[in-house]
This record gives C-alpha cells, structure tokens and sequence, in this order.
C-alpha cells in the first residue's frame, strides 16, 4: 500500500500537542486541515489510552473555521445534522452524507477528465504544468469539492489567436493574484 493511501498517523500527547508520526514534528490543527485539504486522510489516536480522537479534532476544525466566519455550513443544514443526532440509530443522514461527498468526488474528477479530452490545447509544451496549477486552483477554491463542468461546444465562437493571448495573460495574472492570496492565507 502506498503512503498516500494509508491515513497520516497524528499521535497526541498527555501535553494535548499534536505529533505526525511521518515528518517526526509537532502540528496544529491548521496543519491537519492543510494535510486533509491535500487529499489526505488522516487518523488522531491519544498515545496513552490508544483512542481515536479522529471525529473529535475534524469536528474542532470545522467549529474552528466556521467560528472565523468561515460559513461552509448553512445553519438549516446544521439543525439537520442536530435533529439527526435525536433519531435513534442516527436515522439515514450519515449514509445521505457519505453519498453526497462521494458523488461530489466523482464529479470533480469528472470534470477534469472532460476538462483534458476537451482541450485541443493539451498537445502544448507545458500544458500538463498549466493544468496542475489549474486543478490546484479548483480545489483551492472548491475546498476540494466542485460540481459538474459544462464543456464548450463547436457551435460556441471561438475567440482569435490575439484574443486568446490576452485572455490567457488575464487568466495568469488572476491565478498569480490567488495564488499570492492564498500564500497569505497560509
């Protein structure tokens, strides 16, 4: 199994400090959101009794982001999540939420393959560098989730050779801006 694939190994400690058990240093919650932004699964087990912790700190992560007016959430679909606590079993929203997030994933992989087979720009040197930064600017923006994307069809006008020069100037300059925002962010 590749070390992607198995869940970053976060140990906290009788302290309540974070330790990633990889990189041998200590982390925030920052930090672990940052890895689960990555794509990364993660797993949090108290050294001393050998509980996992795991719901308990991505739970914390959320209340910490919304706290900061960072509204993922809207509060219907927090009153749900609590209504669905008071059903006996959980009722079906943790299946109803396992899908969702799973068809969401499938259609942002989805778009990026129409995104690729409908590029005549994909034979361009450089254009696998253009479309990673491409991707990561989707899942910068998207929190790591998108909708469908339509593709353009041959009866939409193609801009000239000119337009399409200083179209892609803007669009470099925007994705220089988010990603200086970004960095910022960090």
């Amino acid at each position: 199994m590749a070390e992607q694939d198995k869940p970053l190994l976060i140990k906290r400690y009788a302290s309540r400090r974070l330790y990633n058990t990889e990189t041998s240093d200590y982390v925030t919650l920052e930090d672990i959101a940052g890895f689960i932004r990555d794509g990364r699964e993660v797993q949090i087990i108290d050294l001393k009794s050998g509980d996992d912790l795991t719901r308990q700190y991505l739970l914390q992560i959320i209340a910490d982001h919304e706290s900061r007016g960072e509204n993922v959430l809207p509060v219907n679909v927090l009153n749900d999540l609590v209504r669905s606590y008071m059903i006996p079993g959980g009722g079906v929203m943790p299946q109803f939420l396992t899908s969702s997030f799973d068809m969401l994933r499938e259609n942002q992989s989805k778009m990026v393959e129409k995104m690729n087979a409908m590029n005549p720009m994909a034979n361009m040197p450089g254009f696998e560098a253009m479309q990673a930064q491409q991707q990561a600017f989707l899942k910068a923006m998207t929190g790591g989730m998108s909708g469908t994307w339509s593709a353009p069809t041959q009866d939409d006008e193609q801009p000239s050779d000119e337009e399409s020069s200083e179209d892609l100037d803007d669009i470099k300059k925007q994705l220089a801006e988010l990603q200086n925002k970004l960095s910022k962010l960090k």
